[in-house]
């Protein structure tokens, strides 16, 4: 899935010379409290209502206004892993679209770009997960599948989360296709592997709030 393909219908942007009013009625009639700031295509940042109500007189020009999050953007055809990133790095709600020639294309809204991948890549999917410790010149996801697959198991996700204090280690962590790892980290163990968490598939799923913190643990490099 890619940044294009999540772009919202909807959002309007707005230009340097529209007056605080006009944008206040924008964000009235989409029910948003931010919009994008455009000018001649080329994507400025992000204006917040509350700046817009602070402002003395509703015909100050956006010019004259603070944008906010000029960074928030990613090209059109970057993945959804990249829109993930960007947002978690600038803790922002949405993120603008943009092709390569710097033409600004729309939004993604970031709550419905994380909504999309709790329902896509096997995180809704029940299955025990593992998490796997390894040294980066050590990682071969082929070789880890073919010890998965040895206790009749599969890998239907997998995450690379590098460690921060120690960029040649990573965390590898896996989802499978059973609800009963047990023997499969036991696998793992005897052939060196360090498996330092793991869990079994309780009755239920996980919420949407505790998939996207752990979505966002492992997209924060």
């Amino acid at each position: 899935m890619l940044a294009a393909d999540l772009i919202h219908p909807i959002v309007p942007s707005l230009t340097i010379s529209e007056p605080v009013g006009l944008a206040l009625k924008k964000m009235e009639e989409c029910e948003l409290t931010t919009l994008p700031v455009v000018e001649g295509g080329i994507f400025l940042g992000f204006v917040e209502d509350e700046i817009l109500l602070e402002q003395e007189h509703l015909d100050v020009q956006i010019a004259q206004v603070e944008l906010e999050c000029s960074a928030c953007w990613v090209y059109a055809d970057q993945h959804l892993y990249d829109v993930l990133r960007i947002s978690n790095e600038q803790q922002a709600k949405w993120i603008a679209v943009i092709d390569r020639n710097q033409l600004f294309l729309g939004v993604v809204s970031v709550v419905e770009a994380r909504t999309f991948y709790t329902q896509s890549y096997s995180i809704q999917s029940q299955g025990a997960v593992l998490v796997v410790s390894l040294e980066m010149k050590d990682f071969q996801l082929s070789e880890i599948a073919r010890l998965v697959e040895s206790e009749n198991a599969k890998v239907i996700s997998c995450l690379v989360h590098n460690d921060p204090s120690n960029p040649q280690q990573v965390e590898i962590t896996l989802k499978l296709d059973i609800p009963d790892s047990r023997h499969v980290k036991a696998t793992l163990i005897r052939f060196g592997y360090r498996v330092h968490d793991f869990g079994q598939e309780e009755g239920g799923l996980n919420t949407d709030e505790e998939r996207i913190g752990n979505l966002l643990r492992f997209l924060a490099i």
